[in-house]
């Protein structure tokens, strides 16, 4: 049997060696002075947000509105039960028909008193003292007058009506409560101009300030890029978050809803164009880093030097120049004069810090 395995294993052929060609992810590198120094996303809000309640206290009879009614400046929002106000209101007015009743008859004292002083009836101690009633009553008039009136506008205040232009985002009561003078009731954020909030960490506080170039972008829109201007920075950290409440204005072409989230980019221009790759593109070996860059087909290990960090890459100070094609996925796979197979029917390019897709929030987050 033995002399027949022999030959024929001396018979059969070697499979043929097919090359390893290893698929790779990479990125044509590019160069910007443009840099994002940092995103932070927030939340869409009204420049002005009313909170409004009764001047008066009382119990609520009605309400005209809910939560995303378009209301206009004058337009009632909430009634309270007038009737106390009124009663108040008619006394305050039977006070002033009796302060004026008692007014006119003192004039009619001093007319006479006067008439009699002409005739030397009565003393000039006498005509001062009628005098000084008449003004006296004078005086109650004018008392009785002014609180006539405040208790007409008290109650006026039984309406609540809507000060501004705007749209209903809260209500906080009910028909059937009572409620105290000043307790907010009805939430009215003012139409028109509008702002991101967001907040900033304490250690970037101070850069944000000196940032001209600020760009905001809407989640729901993120291809589109309008800028915006800090308007106002808080100057005490917020006690939960710890960050610092920092409003950015938006022109009105910016199509955003109340409530949308948006990324706020703080951009600047860096003294020399700068070249970023993504943190998976690094190889670590020795304590060195390097990049695989792909010449012809096949990749060789390049040592470049790092510049620092921008967000999630790695500024690349010297190793590799714009144009060069820099593998991003499958890094630790390759060897040098590897073959390789580039991923997708064409090389993805590096897009500038500034133009890049929102893809997910930064750190900080608006109150």
């Amino acid at each position: 049997m033995s002399c027949i395995v022999l030959p024929l294993a001396g018979c059969q052929k070697e499979a043929p060696k097919t090359e390893d060609i290893r698929p790779v992810r990479a990125i044509v590198l590019q160069s910007s002075d443009v840099d994002v120094d940092s995103e932070f996303s927030g939340e869409v809000r009204a420049r002005v947000e009313s909170k409004l309640g009764f001047r008066v206290g009382g119990k609520i009879v009605a309400r005209s509105v809910d939560v995303g009614a378009v209301v206009k400046k004058g337009q009632v929002l909430m009634q309270l039960d007038p009737q106390d106000l009124k009663l108040s209101q008619a006394q305050a007015l039977a006070a002033l028909r009796a302060a004026e009743t008692a007014r006119d008859f003192a004039r009619a004292e001093l007319k006479r008193y006067q008439d009699l002083k002409g005739q030397n009836f009565v003393s000039q101690t006498v005509l001062d003292s009628k005098d000084s009633a008449y003004k006296a009553a004078q005086a109650n008039v004018e008392a009785a007058q002014a609180a006539y009136r405040g208790q007409s506008n008290q109650a006026g205040y039984a309406s609540l009506v809507a000060d501004i232009d705007g749209v209903v985002t809260a209500v906080n009561a009910e028909v059937g409560q009572v409620v105290a003078a000043g307790t907010p009731v009805v939430q009215v954020a003012k139409s028109g101009d509008k702002e991101i909030v967001i907040g900033v960490p304490e250690d970037q506080v101070d850069r944000m300030k000196s940032i001209s170039d600020v760009r905001v972008r809407l989640w729901a829109n993120p291809q589109l890029s309008v800028p915006g201007k800090v308007r106002e920075v808080s100057p005490a950290a917020d006690p939960a978050t710890r960050t610092y409440t920092v409003k950015v204005t938006v022109p009105e072409t910016l199509p955003a809803k109340l409530g949308m989230t948006a990324v706020v980019q703080f951009v600047s221009k860096t003294p020399q164009p700068l070249i970023k790759v993504p943190m998976t593109a690094l190889f670590y070996e020795k304590s060195a880093t390097s990049v695989w860059v792909v010449e012809n087909g096949a990749v060789k290990l390049t040592p470049v030097t790092s510049g620092g960090v921008a967000g999630n890459d790695l500024i690349l100070a010297s190793g590799v120049k714009p144009g060069q094609t820099v593998v991003t996925a499958g890094v630790n796979v390759l060897k040098p004069g590897q073959k390789v197979k580039i991923l997708g029917d064409e090389v993805a390019s590096a897009k500038p810090p500034a133009q890049s897709t929102i893809a997910a929030p930064a750190v900080g987050a608006a109150k």
